[in-house]
């Protein structure tokens, strides 16, 4: 947020791989000087310098076109991740997205008490937050557009930067975004029971080859629980709710030591004991990232009495850097990367790991151009800058 040149409040979800030139081209060129490490500080100065140096003043008359110009000198030079979100003295709330799409953006509407045909706006990330505040979906902001909403209720979008080749973030579907939510109009419970039905495929042939023999599907909560139920209905196997989720925890992959993250997975789930004791558990989770949660989750079931855990994963296995706002920047804190899936299994204690394949995890979205860079490493923006990221970043978080 800044008062100056004019008031601007400004949010976003995603990260800048270029974080650091922006930074350098702000300081040398612009004579800008950062206050904190956060990307959006970066967005917000780019943002400002171009509408006041189109309004002539901070008292000049404002246009939509100043937030076209605006919105296209940052997807120009921006390279990343960004849906951003503001609002701006005089002028309104405002909106716009990157040019691949890897991060979500939507607008809402409801209709003002007693003014029939007078509508208030609202700009989110996921459809979740609008049904919380009663607001209509109206559509998705499409990547590369930036939008208005004045204070006169008036809606001003274009389409400043079109790209032809989309890349929309799969681990929104996967993992990321609320269950209830909808993602470029693909519903985000649907695309987590189609990803339980088609991991299924994997983990019958596992049962047909007689090297799994599950006596029930029991999900990690609360992400996975929607697949599991898929699962175990594709399989004829009971669904057991084995783990009870301490809701009070946050999610333990983010945190940034392997000792609180190890801690976090004790005090966040608790086992059913009475339901796991001497049964061989098909165990779904969204997904691995260090391998961290699913070692102690199998060995606190296995302490509690399981027979032989196996362990099913609806997404593939993840190989690579995230540069995109999901906390994995490093290749080789990634369980996967360097590993097979025998070894990972040995890893984590599992009797057998089932990982879902990327032509699968398309399937099961059913959009067609997504990013998957931290599968198959096709990165959809240049990572050029990538290493000094990647760097900085573990110093800041030291």
């Amino acid at each position: 947020m800044t008062g100056f040149p004019f008031g601007v409040g400004m949010v976003h979800n995603g990260n800048l791989v270029n974080y650091h030139s922006l930074v350098e081209h702000l300081n040398k060129n612009l004579h800008q000087q950062m206050l904190t490490n956060n990307d959006l500080e970066v967005l917000l100065n780019l943002w400002c310098h171009s509408i006041l140096s189109q309004r002539g003043s901070e008292h000049g008359p404002f246009h939509f076109e100043h937030c076209v110009n605006a919105a296209k000198a940052i997807l120009d030079v921006a390279n990343g991740a960004y849906a951003v979100v503001g609002l701006m003295a005089g002028a309104g709330l405002f909106g716009f997205r990157d040019p691949g799409g890897i991060r979500p953006l939507v607008l809402g509407r409801r209709e003002r008490a007693g003014q029939p045909g007078v509508y208030d706006y609202c700009l989110t990330s996921e459809t979740l937050a609008l049904n919380f505040l009663d607001y209509t979906y109206v559509r998705d902001i499409a990547p590369g557009e930036v939008i208005l909403i004045t204070e006169k209720g008036e809606v001003h979008s274009q389409v400043v930067v079109d790209r032809k080749k989309k890349s929309h973030c799969m681990f929104e579907w996967v993992y990321f975004a609320g269950a209830e939510s909808t993602i470029e109009q693909k519903s985000v419970y649907g695309t987590r029971l189609n990803l339980g039905r088609v991991l299924s495929k994997k983990a019958q042939a596992s049962i047909d080859a007689k090297a799994i023999k599950p006596d029930f599907v029991c999900p990690v909560p609360d992400t996975s629980r929607t697949s599991a139920i898929a699962l175990a209905e594709s399989l004829n196997l009971p669904y057991r709710e084995g783990l009870i989720k301490n809701r009070y925890i946050q999610r333990s992959f983010i945190l940034d030591t392997q000792e609180k993250r190890e801690k976090a997975v004790e005090l966040k789930l608790s086992p059913v004991k009475s339901e796991i004791q001497g049964k061989n558990i098909l165990l779904v989770d969204d997904s691995v990232v260090r391998g961290t949660t699913s070692k102690k989750i199998i060995e606190l079931l296995k302490r509690h009495g399981a027979n032989e855990v196996t362990l099913a994963i609806t997404c593939p296995p993840l190989r690579h850097a995230c540069f995109y706002g999901i906390d994995f920047p490093a290749d080789e804190q990634l369980i996967a990367n360097g590993r097979t899936t025998d070894e990972i299994a040995e890893w984590v204690g599992a009797n057998q790991v089932i990982y879902l394949d990327e032509d699968d995890l398309v399937e099961a979205i059913e959009v067609p151009e997504l990013c998957m860079a931290c599968i198959n490493g096709k990165y959809p923006t240049c990572t050029a800058e990538a290493e000094e990221f990647q760097r900085r970043r573990s110093e800041h978080k030291k």
